[in-house]
């Protein structure tokens, strides 16, 4: 059965759309059928991280019925398949106040076409990212170590759960170590949730979104591709020991 998954956190800048692909990948390299669905409805950027801006179809041809949503799918050169959005001012502006509703329904037409679909969704709390995370199964907060992020993630998760979606747990993105941040044990007691996963702070993660290409199949000995494959693995029920060979054969 195709689970749905959203990545999400009211706080704009944390890092989903990095999230989303790279946790993708490393899930495509261990063999899983995975599809990561541009949910940011009204910003778009899944297509830009991985350098496809201009498509022919988009997930915004679908929502004004124009084509069916496998008809919005592609392939990466890295493996990946991805259904992006139309990054386009016109079509983002036609679009703005659509009524998401059916969204759900929408979903519904990639039931058995692939194992999971990760949904990258937008910030805030709006209408948008309720209807996204109404349609979604299972979400992952995801968060800064830093008390203005994780207050936004706190607010996320009780949204989430008031629309039906089990959240199973939250990532740390960006860690540093800087004596400012929070402790992982006081944000996991602060949201009430299990910390499936820790990504420190990877000068490598900004060189493959300029590169145009997923960090975990452009950097794959990097550290926070390594701690991206731990937690891939981990949501399969599976463990991950990196090896340097086994870097370099993904």
């Amino acid at each position: 059965m195709t689970r749905f998954l959203a990545i999400a956190s009211a706080k704009g800048g944390v890092g989903k759309t990095t999230a989303a692909i790279n946790l993708a990948t490393a899930m495509v390299n261990f063999g899983k059928d995975v599809v990561v669905l541009d949910a940011n409805i009204s910003k778009p950027n899944v297509s830009m991280h991985l350098g496809t801006p201009k498509l022919n179809h988009t997930l915004h041809d679908v929502l004004k019925g124009n084509i069916h949503i496998t008809d919005a799918a592609y392939i990466h050169p890295s493996g990946l398949r991805i259904i992006p959005g139309n990054i386009s001012l016109a079509v983002l502006k036609e679009i703005e106040g659509h009524d998401l509703s059916n969204f759900k329904n929408i979903l519904i037409d990639l039931i058995g076409t692939t194992d999971l679909v990760i949904l990258d969704t937008g910030s805030g709390l709006g209408r948008e990212v309720q209807a996204v995370l109404g349609a979604s199964d299972e979400m992952i907060a995801i968060t800064n170590p830093e008390i203005t992020s994780v207050t936004d993630t706190f607010k996320t998760i009780r949204i989430a759960e008031e629309a039906g979606c089990k959240v199973i747990g939250v990532i740390v993105n960006r860690q540093s170590g800087n004596v400012a941040e929070m402790e992982v044990k006081n944000i996991e007691a602060m949201l009430g949730k299990n910390i499936l996963g820790i990504i420190p702070e990877d000068i490598n993660v900004q060189k493959s979104i300029a590169a145009r290409q997923p960090l975990v199949y452009l950097y794959p000995d990097s550290r926070a591709s390594i701690n991206y494959k731990q937690l891939a693995a981990k949501l399969m029920g599976q463990e991950y020991v990196h090896s340097i060979q086994a870097g370099k054969n993904k």
